[in-house]
């Protein structure tokens, strides 16, 4: 990625530029200490002069008033607040005509910003006083006063806060009166820009100590430059907040989100004195120190998948190369491109008015739809997403999907059936958890899967999921394990060290069985992990479970046969679990397995594979739906669930005498008395024989044989006719 300048021969401008800033995606107004405000059109390459202000107004710093989010649908602003050097600020309509000037400051006005609803209006001077104005104009409040000048402020996401410069200090005060103050010393110079994206949370600084440092909202440094030539005199975000711009003395910079370089480029501008990216974030605008307004281009961005690379070699042009067999074609649009993504043999791409879908088979008849108002800031390729595309309606029961932290990543798998799909999320904490798209009247399980984790991905051929977890690069080869066996979790991971990603790496893809891990410093690093657990989620994909045993037995690795295990318990295949159990020294299971085996109803085979999963309400409405009450009742008691067996027994008028009896000697064993009143209102004047009840248990169990035979014959039956 790199950036294409356009700089005009001679400047339009007398004096130095101070301030930008973009109406549309193709107008740009900037404004000069030669007292002119000029407005140009990138379309036709026209200037013009809007308004020459008076003589004693030398304009700062430019802010254009945000689109309308109400029912009037602006498409382009309509007014901007200009701050200037004589201790006000003036509202401009779009045609140059001041509509209000406003005394706000003692000394220069040094900056000006708009919330982003545009209610409210924050300036900052030479005198240290930050003030907040209504959308007229009308004074507030002075949020605060400081002995030293602020250069620069920037509102908060939420147009909560307000972050501003105090020296060498930088300072993030809410509005809210006696909310805590955050406050550090951020550079070794006077901090002379910051901003604030409203998308990734992340804030900018720039100083006369010749760096720029990126810092999220607790004021923790997340990457500082080293020292440049000359002071940086100018920091943005883009709009989409993945990139954003450093401007200096004949510097201009394109910088990663977590402050690694693109691109340098020196051109002759004198100080970049303010930068604007346009709306759709294609371009940037900077105001230059010899009069220039220097123009320049995000191109060559670049996309991969698999066998294919795709090149955007101009505005309007991208370059896809094949490189199994080097062939080369070129896609024309008709608009700009804004954004692409590359993934699932599919290229999509959206141009300022429309959206194009290339499959990788044929790169000619791509599928075309109109985009409606605004611009794409993301676009998210999946298999399958929260909604089914045939009818948009959401998966599930349709409600929202809560957790009590705030959540920074979440990431859905990319196979399987559309009732079987999970979702993985990172929270504020740093915990992974997962769970089920689909949810109806199911109490949603949400389950932790692993802490300090920064980064995720899922596998795009199967359902592998992998993270960086602190200082561990860590692989879940089949998370599903959470919901049938959590205790052998463990054994199903894959884990190395990550010291060697350095800090706050992130991971970009996992393709196949090759992950690609960026570090802080920008470069690449692919990971390749052990193909077989891929192909172990194919061969059980496809019931090929005997496969999957000779695999297990060829790789002769304790995570392959623990991955096994769970399948074969997630898809009730207990003869393979049992072998996987035993490979896995897991005899108590073993032997559990084999108990299941001999039960003689396949309901009760049934409730007891749940029970080993750990779901048991499950496994008693199955035997109760059956019929099976007693069975029910035993597993209660099996699982010292006292209050739920008598309450079994009590409801279905039977074998409470039962449930007593194992209560009795439950607590002879431990030497106890009976405190529980259930208990004991019920036992009253209740003789235990212990010869009865075992008949009637050995009843029950011949019952239950007898109707499953039953059932089995005339099951048979109906296949002879």
């Amino acid at each position: 990625m790199r950036l294409k300048i356009s700089l005009l021969k001679e400047p339009k401008h007398q004096e130095l530029v101070s301030c930008v800033g973009w109406t549309t995606a193709e107008e740009l107004y900037s404004c000069s200490d030669d007292h002119q405000i000029v407005k140009w059109n990138l379309l036709t390459s026209e200037t013009n002069q809007i308004v020459k202000l008076p003589d004693d107004i030398y304009p700062i710093d430019l802010h254009w008033f945000p689109k309308s989010l109400g029912i009037k649908k602006q498409t382009q602003a309509e007014s901007f607040v200009l701050t200037s050097s004589d201790g006000k600020f003036h509202l401009i309509s779009k045609l140059g005509r001041v509509e209000k000037s406003v005394e706000a400051h003692c000394g220069a006005v040094l900056a000006g910003r708009w919330n982003y609803e545009g209610t409210a209006l924050v300036t900052v001077g030479e005198d240290g006083q930050i003030k907040i104005w209504s959308k007229t104009g009308m004074l507030r409040s002075t949020l605060a006063q400081q002995g030293t000048p602020v250069y620069s402020v920037a509102w908060g996401p939420d147009s909560e806060k307000v972050l501003y410069t105090a020296g060498k200090q930088l300072i993030i005060k809410p509005l809210q009166p006696n909310a805590k103050i955050l406050q550090w010393k951020a550079h070794d110079g006077i901090i002379l820009k910051v901003d604030w994206n409203s998308v990734n949370d992340l804030i900018l600084s720039a100083g006369e100590d010749c760096k720029y440092k990126v810092w999220d909202s607790y004021g923790r440094l997340l990457y500082s430059s080293q020292p440049h030539e000359h002071p940086i005199t100018s920091v943005a975000w883009a709009p989409d907040g993945e990139l954003f711009a450093v401007g200096s003395f004949h510097t201009l910079r394109l910088c990663d989100k977590t402050g690694w370089s693109y691109a340098l480029e020196k051109p002759n501008t004198g100080s970049i004195f303010n930068i604007a990216w346009s709306i759709d974030g294609t371009q940037i605008a900077g105001a230059c120190g010899n009069g220039h307004v220097v123009f320049a281009h995000v191109v060559e961005q670049r996309w991969e998948w698999k066998n294919f690379q795709i090149t955007l070699t101009k505005r309007r042009t991208m370059q896809v190369r094949n490189v199994l067999n080097d062939a080369v074609d070129l896609l024309e649009f008709r608009d700009r491109v804004i954004k692409a993504s590359l993934n699932y043999a599919h290229l999509v791409v959206s141009t300022s008015l429309q959206c194009y879908v290339f499959s990788t088979k044929n790169w000619n008849t791509p599928l075309i739809f109109d985009l409606k108002e605004g611009t794409v800031s993301l676009i998210l390729q999946a298999e399958i997403f929260l909604f089914e595309a045939s009818t948009g309606k959401p998966l599930g029961d349709g409600k929202l999907l809560s957790h009590k932290n705030e959540i920074l990543e979440i990431a859905l798998d990319q196979k399987g059936l559309t009732n079987d799909r999970k979702i993985a999320f990172i929270d504020k904490n740093r915990d992974l958890y997962i769970t089920s798209v689909k949810r109806f009247g199911k109490e949603e399980q949400i389950i932790k899967l692993g802490t300090m984790v920064h980064t995720l991905a899922w596998c795009d051929t199967c359902n592998i999921l992998c993270g960086l977890q602190d200082t561990r690069f860590t692989v879940w080869y089949y998370p599903n394990t959470v919901y049938v066996d959590r205790d052998i979790l463990p054994k199903t991971l894959y884990e190395r060290d990550a010291s060697e990603f350095n800090k706050n790496p992130h991971i970009v893809s996992f393709v196949g069985n090759q992950v690609t891990i960026r570090r802080a410093d920008g470069s690449l690093v692919h990971i390749s992990i052990s193909p077989y657990p891929a192909i172990l989620h194919e061969y059980v994909s496809s019931s090929k479970w005997e496969d999957a045993v000779r695999l297990c037995r060829f790789v002769k690795e304790q995570t392959m046969w623990a991955c096994l295990a769970a399948m074969a318990v997630a898809n009730r295949d207990m003869t393979t679990a049992e072998i996987a159990y035993a490979a896995i020294g897991e005899i108590d299971k073993v032997q559990y397995i084999n108990s299941i085996k001999d039960l003689p109803s396949k309901e009760s085979k049934m409730a007891h594979i749940l029970m080993f999963s750990g779901n048991i309400q499950e496994a008693e409405i199955i035997l109760l739906q059956a019929g099976l009450i007693y069975q029910a009742i035993q597993i209660n008691i099996n699982l010292y669930n006292w209050e739920r067996a008598l309450e079994l027994a009590v409801k279905y008028k039977t074998h409470v005498d039962t449930v007593l009896a194992y209560r009795q000697k439950f607590l002879e064993t431990f030497g106890k008395q009976e405190t529980n009143k259930r208990y004991l209102q019920y036992g009253e004047g209740l003789q235990i024989d212990w010869e009865k009840i075992k008949a009637k248990i050995e009843m029950e169990i011949t019952k239950e044989r007898e109707r499953s035979s039953s059932s089995l014959s005339s099951k048979n039956m109906g296949l002879k006719h």
